[in-house]
């Protein structure tokens, strides 16, 4: 994916410390049922569409952003699947990061699927019988945008009873 100016700015100073940065990831369907994908110039593979969030903008502005400027395609979000950290990426310059990433799933409205920038080079929706080889995250997103199950993230561990007690305003003897 181009790294937005923002994030080049931000190296600038940082250098290559790890940055924790928010990311967003579409499961684009057609009123056919076909999802949407794009292989990538980075890593030469077939993905599902994502990017990065610009300052201030919202993950389902982006996404539709993110959408239109990768594949030509004009979406609307449905709804949150998922929302969790990934692990940390070291880039082949050193560079590093992690993000918090909002997975949705999106409904197409318009346009032609289209290799559309310079991150893709190629962009095609596949019936779900015919994906392309994907990694088990790619597929897991897909099926969950198939289901109805709610919105997934990593439970935080329970507390323990003094910390709650203390959060409650309560002492424990």
């Amino acid at each position: 994916m181009a790294t937005p100016q923002f994030i080049l700015d931000i190296r600038g100073r940082a250098g290559d410390v790890l940055l924790l940065l928010p990311g967003v990831v579409m499961v684009v369907f057609d009123d056919r049922g076909r999802v949407l994908l794009n292989r990538r110039t980075d890593t030469g593979r077939w993905a599902l569409i994502s990017g990065i969030p610009d300052p201030g903008e919202q993950p389902a502005e982006s996404a539709v952003r993110e959408i239109q400027e990768e594949t030509g395609v004009s979406a609307v979000v449905d709804r949150v699947l998922s929302v969790f950290t990934t692990e940390p990426v070291t880039y082949g310059n050193g560079d590093r990061a992690q993000y918090i990433e909002t997975v949705l799933r999106c409904r197409a409205v318009g346009g032609e699927a289209r290799v559309n920038d310079d991150e893709s080079l190629d962009v095609r929706w596949f019936a779900l019988d015919e994906l392309p080889p994907l990694g088990p995250l790619a597929r897991d997103r897909i099926d969950s945008a198939l289901s109805d199950r709610p919105t997934w993230f990593a439970p935080a561990p329970a507390p323990d009873a003094a910390l709650a007690a203390e959060g409650a305003g309560q002492r424990l003897p």
